[in-house]
């Protein structure tokens, strides 16, 4: 029974690592609520997002606690940043697109966005959103359609509804069914995340 269990369980993990998006990014930006942290961890990890960039200039960078995200941050990985430019570069080096989510006029919905090239979503606070400073050094600004009198999403929902779009366009093009990592790379992740 044990044997079965391990063979099972290597199996999900080996399935998980070759459906991960690398070419997928949320940067979350002073987010203070612990749930709402917690909550987008768990959105990464079910669409696919291999990591997330703190990005923590106002608020204190987060206690990110397995028993609360589910543990999914033991299955997404995260850097911290407490420098939007600094955290801005390090992703254009790796070819990252940089989106910002909020409401502007300028702002391009989420649905008129490619999701299938190399990008990254920011979200910001729950009171002030995203910063002026990440707004002005991002590619573009975008925004999730609303229908309804008020027009904010909780953050982490927003969140999830953008990357739920992103998975949507992806697996249209079958870029979960194609591993973005050398069969090498796959077998030390697999090893690694073994041993979690």
């Amino acid at each position: 029974m044990r044997e079965f269990k391990t063979e099972r369980r290597l199996k999900k993990i080996e399935k998980t690592i070759r459906a991960r998006q690398f070419s997928l990014r949320v940067v979350m930006e002073n987010i203070h609520d612990p749930h709402n942290v917690s909550a987008i961890f768990r959105s990464c990890d079910a669409v696919g997002v291999p990591k997330i960039s703190l990005l923590y200039t106002v608020e204190s960078f987060p206690k990110i606690s397995r028993v609360s995200s589910s543990s999914a941050n033991k299955w997404v990985e995260y850097e911290k940043f407490n420098d939007t430019e600094r955290c801005f570069d390090s992703l254009r080096k790796e070819g990252f697109k940089i989106y910002a989510a909020m409401l502007d006029e300028e702002a391009k919905s989420i649905y008129e966005i490619d999701w299938t090239q190399k990008c990254a979503v920011v979200v910001g606070n729950e009171h002030r959103g995203v910063s002026q400073k990440a707004a002005y050094l991002a590619d573009e600004l975008i925004y999730i359609p609303m229908r309804g009198m008020i027009q904010s999403l909780n953050v982490s929902v927003a969140t999830a509804v953008i990357l739920y779009e992103a998975q949507r366009q992806r697996a249209n093009v079958g870029m979960y069914g194609k591993s973005e990592l050398t069969e090498e790379e796959i077998e030390m992740l697999i090893d690694e995340w073994s041993s979690r």
